[in-house]
């Protein structure tokens, strides 16, 4: 058995980066070999094994698509049925490299071009997305021909059958590179966006109020939120929540544009469906759905009353859940900023909020439920004190304004 080190640990190793993981690719055995030697399988696609002792990840090498040759498959083989040709290279045991794509050309001259199997696998073009995130910054570019292939493939409509698990999979790493942003432009630009989702993809090129927003476009808008969205947070559902928060604004009849009055409610039912079919986890789906439904609640804090307050916050399960409540607030002050001319605006109502939170997280509900009262009037009875509770805090705020707007900035 011979093993030669593949993929990203190769990649980075060339672009002087630290090496996360190492993938090694193994040929001159076989499964039943490997798993006699103590390897777990883990692959589902193609057989992938475990090291009883590294853990790393080795493989046998991929047949071709079709499956027809009995030939051994070479390393070369394999390396050339990868996705990109930065990715289709390898070193043996001795520090050769084995470049058949000229990958390591395409390293050096910052290209992202896809191999002779690209097309093979369509989840492929959002993986071309994520790397383009990843290296935005270091000059990166997608080679010409390779946006021409995506672009095809899109109008094919190659990426309408890819399995929701893997396309999400896909997505939470493009929402945690150093530029989400650009992993949505990508995808945008080469027409997969509206494969994938087609709820942020409608919403370019729909207008909204100058007076409000300045960029007018909403879909330009998404982007610029996400970028704030990606400043204050690394997680990716925060982020993947600033970039859904609008949906609902893809659903308003063209006759009432640039007006989008009730989008927040429409927004729900659009990431419900996105939910299941990108087979979301729950904690994205609802943090998604509760920034959709109460964003305005959040921007409009100072002139809501103190029961539309308490309102608002059982809404969003802050009792229950003051970790989403926070992640919540973040989305709302991004959405906030993600607007030409207010990038470095101050957004006091996250502040407000966290007040009148623990302000009506002070009252002892439990000493309430032993004053003798039953179900309902106990839940009456809370909410009247929390109301006051909040009431008061929402006094003393606004006797001090400017003292809260510097806390804030």
């Amino acid at each position: 058995m011979e093993a030669f080190l593949v993929g990203g640990a190769v990649r980075d190793t060339l672009l002087g980066e630290p090496v996360k993981e190492r993938d090694w690719l193994v040929v001159g055995t076989s499964t039943e070999e490997l798993i006699r030697q103590g390897f777990q399988r883990v692959g589902q696609h193609f057989p992938v094994f475990l090291h009883p002792q590294t853990h790393e990840e080795y493989a046998l090498p991929r047949k071709a698509r079709d499956g027809a040759s009995e030939a051994p498959v070479t390393v070369e083989d394999d390396l050339r049925r990868r996705d990109l040709t930065i990715n289709a290279m390898a070193q043996d045991q001795h520090g050769h490299l084995i470049d058949p794509l000229n990958g390591l050309r395409d390293l050096k001259q910052k290209i992202l071009r896809h191999t002779p199997a690209f097309r093979d696998d369509p989840i492929r073009v959002l993986r071309l997305a994520r790397f383009a995130a990843r290296y935005h910054r270091q000059g990166f570019r997608i080679a010409p021909e390779t946006r021409k292939l995506v672009r095809k493939m899109s109008r094919a409509g190659d990426l309408s059958n890819l399995v929701g698990e893997r396309v999400f999979a896909e997505i939470a790493k493009g929402m945690s590179e150093s530029s989400p942003v650009v992993f949505i432009q990508t995808l945008q630009d080469l027409g997969a966006l509206r494969e994938i989702i087609p709820e942020v993809d409608c919403l370019f090129g729909i207008p909204q109020p100058a007076r409000f927003h300045p960029e007018i476009d909403t879909g330009l808008h998404t982007l610029m939120v996400l970028e704030q969205a990606c400043l204050l947070s690394p997680l990716p559902e925060v982020r993947f929540a600033a970039l859904v928060h609008d949906v609902g604004k893809g659903t308003t009849p063209r006759e009432d544009w640039p007006r989008h009055i009730g989008h927040e409610s429409r927004g729900v039912p659009l990431i419900r469906l996105l939910a299941a079919r990108l087979c979301l986890p729950n904690a994205w789906r609802d943090l998604a759905i509760a920034v959709s439904r109460y964003h305005l609640n959040c921007h409009r804090a100072l002139e809501l009353r103190a029961t539309t307050l308490l309102k608002t916050l059982s809404g969003l399960d802050a009792f229950r859940n003051p970790e989403r409540f926070e992640q919540f607030l973040i989305v709302c002050e991004a959405d906030m900023r993600g607007r030409e001319g207010f990038e470095e605006q101050p957004y006091p109502q996250r502040m407000f909020w966290l007040g009148a939170f623990q302000a009506a997280q002070q009252i002892d509900t439990r000493q309430l439920g032993m004053e003798g009262a039953s179900g309902e009037k106990i839940r009456e009875k809370i909410a009247r004190a929390r109301t006051k509770s909040i009431e008061s805090f929402k006094n003393s705020w606004l006797s001090s304004p400017n003292e809260n707007q510097s806390d804030n900035a």
